[in-house]
C-alpha cells in the first residue's frame, strides 16, 4: 500500500509542479494590441551606426525591390528542406530528412512546421516602427530562385531585401550549412531617410500545440533561457498572455523530440511575449532592446535559428546553452546521470534495449546492500507475527494503546517496521526519472530492441488487432512485456514475507494486476527496466533465502 500511494503522489507532485516557471507576468493579465512589442525605457540601446550615402547615390538595387507576387524559395540540404516564402520572408515548411514519422521506410519525414494552410507566417523577422506602420503585405525581393547544398558545398546564402515607405531598407540574409541544422542570420537595417528611425526588432515563432501521445510525459511547448535559467510554459498555461523581460539566451517552441529556437547574436536586455492565438496557434515573440538609427545610418545585428532533433551533441555543439533545454522535470538531477550511463552503454553495445538492461543491473547493484537489509527487516517482522496477532487482539478496542505496545514490541526485538518500504521510496525518483528519459529523448524515439519491439519509446504491442481493448490505447495489440512484468512482480510478492495482517495481504496480491493494468500504456524501455529490475530482485530473494544468514 505504501508503494501504491507514494507512486500516486510522486507522479501527481510531478505532474502539477514539474519544472515552475519563474514567470514575471506584467501588471496586466493580458497584453492588448496596441502593447505588443513594447519594451520597458530601461531597456532603451543606442545601435553603432555608420553613415550612408543617399539613396540616390548607391546602387541598392531599390527599384527591383517591390513585388506583388508570392514567391517561394526551395532550400534543399542533406540534413533538411525547407521552402522559404518572400511574403514576409518566412518559412513555410521544414523537414527534416533523417527522421521520419513512422519506423516505416516509405513514412513521410518530419515536419517541425505545423500550420493551417491560411497561415503562412510561422518563423519571420521585422523592425517595427510604430510611427510609420506597414498596414500592407510586404514582399521582399529576393537573391536566390532556389538554393542545393551538397555535401561537398560550401556554404551559401539567400537574402531578401525590402524598402518600406519611410525610407528604410530591410536585408534580411539566411546563411546555411551542409552539415548543420542551424542558420546564420544577418539584419542590416539602413535608414535613407532624413529622419531618425526608431524600433524594435522583433522574431516571431508560431507553431500548433503537438498531438501528445497519452502516455507521454515530455514537455511540450514554450521554453526560453532567461537571465541563464530555463523557463518552460506549457500548452495548457497558455491561457493568458505571458510577458517575460530580461537577458534572453534564446526563445523556443518544443515538442517531444524536436525543437525550433531563436538565439540572438547580441543577448542583452530583452522581452519576451508567448500567446496562444484564437486560431489555437501558439505564438513566440523575442522583441529586443529599443534601437534607433540616425539618418542616413545603419545598424546589424545576428542571430541563429536552429529547427533540428533534441540531440544533446549537437546543441552542445552549437555552442549556443541551447542544450540547457534538454531538462527532464524534478527528478532531472538524478536523470541527468541515467541519461548520460544510458548513452555511455549504448555506445558500447548499440542497442538501447540492451543498454537498459545493464543500466538495471548497475542500479540494482547500488541499492543491492539496502535491498539486503530490506529483506531482513521483513523477515523479522514476519518473526514478530504471532505477537504482534496478540497485541492486536488484546487491545482491539483501544487503537492508541495497540500503537503503543506494538512500538514497544518492534523497540525490544529492535525491528524498523519501515525498513521493508524504504527501497522501494527509494527506487521511484529512480523510475520517474527514467519515465521521463524514455518519453523526452531523441535517442530513444523509434529505438528498436528485439523481435516485435521495433521503438522503446512507445508501448509494446505483439500483432495489431482490428478492436479495442479496455484499458489500453492504440494501437491494439497483446503486450508481452507488461504481462511479463506483472507476472514477475506477482512471483516477487509471492516471495516476499508478510508483514501485516491477513487482509492488507490480500491487498498487496492485487498491487501486481493494478501495475500490469498502470504500464499497459507506458514506453516498452520503461517496462523493460521494471521488468529487469523485478527478476533481478526475485533472484536477490531467492538468494537470501537459501542462504538466511547472511
Amino acid at each position: 500500500m505504501a508503494f501504491a500511494l507514494s507512486f500516486l503522489v510522486l507522479t501527481l507532485w510531478s505532474y502539477l509542479y514539474v519544472t515552475k516557471q519563474k514567470q514575471m507576468v506584467s501588471s496586466k493579465d493580458t497584453i492588448h494590441e496596441e502593447e505588443k512589442g513594447s519594451i520597458p525605457e530601461s531597456t532603451k540601446t543606442q545601435i553603432t551606426t555608420t553613415l550612408v550615402p543617399p539613396v540616390s547615390e548607391v546602387e541598392t538595387g531599390i527599384q527591383a525591390i517591390p513585388q506583388i507576387k508570392e514567391k517561394e524559395i526551395l532550400i534543399e540540404t542533406p540534413l533538411y528542406s525547407a521552402i522559404f516564402s518572400n511574403e514576409g520572408a518566412t518559412i513555410k515548411s521544414f523537414k527534416l530528412n533523417n527522421y521520419r514519422v513512422t519506423k516505416d521506410p516509405d513514412s513521410p519525414t518530419v515536419e517541425l512546421i505545423n500550420l493551417k494552410d491560411d497561415d503562412k507566417n510561422s518563423f519571420s523577422i521585422s523592425f517595427d516602427n510604430k510611427s510609420t506602420p506597414e498596414d500592407k503585405k510586404i514582399f521582399y525581393s529576393a537573391s536566390e530562385e532556389s538554393i542545393a547544398i551538397t555535401d561537398e558545398s560550401a556554404p551559401k546564402d539567400l537574402t531578401f531585401k525590402y524598402l518600406r515607405s519611410d525610407g528604410v531598407e530591410i536585408d534580411q540574409t539566411y546563411r546555411f550549412y551542409p552539415d548543420r541544422y542551424d542558420i546564420e542570420i544577418f539584419i542590416t537595417i539602413a535608414n535613407y531617410s532624413e529622419s531618425q528611425s526608431e524600433g524594435n526588432i522583433s522574431v516571431y515563432l508560431k507553431n500548433l500545440p503537438s498531438q501528445k501521445k497519452n502516455y507521454s510525459y515530455s514537455f511540450s511547448g514554450i521554453a526560453l533561457l532567461l537571465d541563464d535559467k530555463l523557463n518552460e510554459i506549457k500548452q495548457k498555461k497558455m491561457k493568458e498572455d505571458k510577458f517575460l523581460s530580461g537577458r534572453i539566451g534564446w526563445v523556443a517552441y518544443e515538442n517531444d523530440y524536436f525543437i525550433s529556437a531563436i538565439i540572438p547574436e547580441d543577448q542583452k536586455e530583452g522581452s519576451f511575449i508567448g500567446r496562444l492565438l484564437p486560431s489555437g496557434i501558439i505564438e513566440a515573440i523575442y522583441v529586443a532592446p529599443l534601437i534607433s538609427i540616425k539618418p542616413f545610418g545603419k545598424g546589424s545585428a545576428g542571430f541563429t535559428l536552429y529547427m533540428g532533433p533534441r540531440d544533446l551533441d549537437i546543441l552542445k555543439k552549437l555552442g549556443k546553452k541551447l542544450d540547457q533545454a534538454i531538462h527532464f522535470g524534478f527528478f532531472d538531477i538524478i536523470a541527468k546521470p541515467l541519461y548520460f550511463l544510458l548513452r555511455y552503454f549504448n555506445r558500447l553495445v548499440h542497442n538501447y534495449g540492451l543498454s537498459i538492461i545493464i543500466l538495471t543491473v548497475l542500479i540494482k547493484i547500488i541499492f543491492w546492500p539496502l535491498t539486503h537489509k530490506s529483506f531482513k527487516s521483513m523477515k523479522e517482522m514476519q518473526k514478530l507475527q504471532p505477537l504482534m496477532a496478540k497485541i492486536r487482539e488484546k487491545y482491539k478496542d483501544d487503537k492508541e494503546q495497540m500503537q503503543r505496545e506494538l512500538m514497544g514490541l518492534y523497540k525490544t526485538y529492535k525491528v524498523n517496521p519501515m525498513g521493508g518500504c524504504l527501497p522501494i521510496l527509494i527506487q521511484i525518483p529512480v523510475f520517474l526519472a527514467l519515465y521521463r528519459i524514455l518519453g523526452n529523448s531523441i535517442e530513444l524515439r523509434q529505438a528498436p530492441f528485439i523481435l516485435w519491439i521495433t521503438d522503446l519509446s512507445a508501448p509494446d504491442r505483439l500483432l495489431n488487432f482490428p478492436f479495442s481493448i479496455p484499458f489500453m490505447s492504440p494501437p491494439y495489440g497483446i503486450p508481452v512485456l507488461t504481462l511479463l512484468m506483472g507476472a514477475s512482480m506477482y512471483i516477487q510478492q509471492k516471495m516476499t514475507p508478510a508483514i501485516g495482517d491477513p487482509a492488507q495481504a490480500k491487498v498487496m496480491m492485487f498491487l501486481p494486476l493494478i501495475f500490469t493494468v498502470m504500464f499497459i500504456n507506458l514506453p516498452s524501455g520503461l517496462v523493460l527496466y521494471w521488468l529487469t529490475n523485478n527478476i533481478l530482485s526475485v533472484g536477490q530473494q531467492y538468494h537470501m533465502k537459501k542462504r538466511p544468514s547472511q
